[in-house]
This record gives C-alpha cells, structure tokens and sequence, in this order.
C-alpha cells in the first residue's frame, strides 16, 4: 500500500500502472512535507480520486486513510468536512456511545470519499502522557487499558456500520514511548508493560478488529533490539500465536525513520514480510518516489526469485487481504 500525490489519477500514471500489476492498495493524504494539497482538497474530490483507483486495480484493493478525529485527521474542516474531536476528549466522557457515534460519523464521511479502510482507532495507552507521538497529540483514549478497550470497540462498531473497516494499532504499544518513531528510533523496553496489551485482547475476543497495525518500536522483552514491525517473535509469536490473531496485519510507515533510518528498502521489505507482515505501507512522503510502488514489487518479486520469500508464504496474506477486501466489497 502507498501513498502518492495528486488529486486525480490518470491512465498513465504510475500508481495507476502499480494498480494493473497487482498494488495492494492506496493511502491517501491531505497534504506531505512539501505538498500543501497532496490527495484532499473538498468533499467532492476524493471519491473521483478513489473510482478511477478501484477501476485500474487488477484486484481487490484498499483505499486507507488515518481518520483518526482530532488532530490526526485527513479529512479536515478547512477542506469542507466535519469536524471531529480527539480519542482523548471523547474518552474524557467514559462514554462509549460518544465514540459510537464519533465512528459513524467518521465513517460515514469516508465511504463518501469512496474510503474503506481507517488506519484507526489508536489502542495505545495513554502511559506517558508527553509522548510526542500519542499523548502530547490526544491520540489516546485512556491511561485505563479498560476504558481503551471499550471505546475503540465501540468506534469500530460505528465505522462498521458505515461499510467502513478498522486497523487497530500500533502493536503492542507505543503509548510509553518519549519519540515519535516517524522521525527516531523508539525503545520502551523499560517503559512498556504487560496491561498495553489488554485493549488486544479485549477486542479480539469481541472479534472486531479488521486489521492490526505492527508498530516501529523496540521492546525487548519481545526481540532485542529489533522494531515489532520487522520482529517474527512480536508479529507471529506473540501476536498471532500467543493473543491468537489470524487476520491482516499491516506495518506502520516503512519510510519512517525508525525503519529507513536503519534498513534498506528491499532489506526492510523482506524483513517485514518474514515477521509476518501481510501489507507493508509505505506512506512516500519523506522523500517522494514517483514509481515507489514498482519498485516495491519488483523487490518483493525479486526475494520470490532469490528464494528468501517461499511464494506460499505470499499466498498466505493474499488470502487474508483478499477476505479483508471481499468483506467490504459486500458491504
């Protein structure tokens, strides 16, 4: 899944091309580093961005976007869309219908746009609340994991009832955490504890979750020295055999620093994909590759060739994204 600029897209360009061979999806931003309008500029505009987008796939694909309310929100007032409060100030409530009723809205608003995956809600919980990446952004619901759980399930229940699915993240907590993973190494080894865990649990007995995000961070009593997101110990140790998820997991930003600061690109792809990764996001916006999505295939097909990527083991996340996309498709 990548991200790319520009408000409409046309036969010849390259995230359109990516789309024929087999690109898994899009994600789309409101504006980059160096782009002040990137892919969102009114509320009528995404969904001719997106339509074309599903029509040059050459399978099921995903439309993403971090709509998470508050001030990690792509769709903003200042483009014409709703207003949206932060996980923080409706967790404030202790009321669970509030974050119902935030997820429906927010829902509905992206599957206006022609949206169908939300890279949200943030399950971290709110340990240290100067985290430059969650606390200090509202992006925490709670510093009571309970409290964490019982609003992300019922914001996802809201955005279900608009068609809209939900990647819970960032496994398995980044709340702890003194840096943003974006721009610096994390390790909150000494900071993470075992309660960061229990909003996973909680919603995977409710069965709710469409997709969990694996998180950047370093905890070693998981892998030392390694981020979950490249860790087979974390993504099929810990998450998938022992809190026993079984769908799509899909890593945080591998343009984040945290990643491209210590790993070349085709090095990153293959460590992601054998942690267990089944969609690996590459947001393009630090340094923007206009063909990053070919490029990125070609790599993986490359590890499929070299043998350091057993094609079985690609078959394994094609069926979970392609039950991942078959479920929205008949909603």
């Amino acid at each position: 899944m990548v991200g790319f600029r520009g408000l409409t897209i046309g036969p010849r360009d390259p995230v359109t091309e990516a789309l024929g061979s087999g690109l898994g999806g899009v994600i789309l931003f409101d504006r980059d580093r160096s782009k002040p309008t990137r892919n969102v500029k009114s509320p009528a505009q995404p969904k001719a961005l997106t339509t074309p987008a599903r029509a040059a796939a050459s399978g099921g694909v995903l439309v993403a976007i971090d709509q998470e309310g508050g001030r990690v929100s792509r769709l903003k007032p200042a483009q014409g869309f709703p207003a949206t409060r932060s996980q923080a100030v409706i967790g404030a409530t202790g009321d669970p219908n509030q974050a119902f009723e935030a997820g429906r809205d927010m829902g509905a608003t992206m599957a206006n746009a022609g949206i169908d995956l939300d890279l949200a809600p943030v399950v971290d919980v709110d340990v240290n609340p100067e985290n430059p990446a969650i606390g200090a952004l509202e992006r925490s619901f709670s510093a009571d994991p309970t409290v964490v759980a019982a609003m992300a399930e019922a914001e996802i229940r809201g955005l279900h009832a608009q068609g809209v699915r939900a990647a819970i993240k960032h496994f398995p907590g980044l709340g702890s955490a003194s840096a943003n993973t974006d721009f610096d190494d994390v390790d909150v080894t000494r900071t993470w504890t075992d309660a960061e865990l229990d909003p996973y649990r909680a919603l995977f007995a409710a069965g709710l979750p469409d997709a969990v995000m694996s998180g950047h961070i370093v905890n070693d009593a998981f892998d030392p020295g390694v981020p979950a997101s490249l860790s087979p110990a974390t993504i099929e140790g810990l998450l998938r055999e022992q809190l026993g998820w079984t769908g799509v997991v899909v890593t945080d930003d591998l343009g984040a620093e945290a990643i491209a600061g210590r790993y070349r690109r085709d090095e990153a792809i293959a460590l992601a994909i054998e942690a267990g990764n089944d969609l690996l996001l590459f947001a393009n916006q630090t340094i923007y590759v206009p063909d990053l999505a070919a490029l990125v295939i070609e790599a993986i097909a490359g590890h499929v060739e070299s043998g350091r990527i057993a094609e079985a083991r690609l078959d394994q996340s094609i069926e979970r994204l392609d039950r991942l996309a078959v479920g929205i498709a008949l909603e």
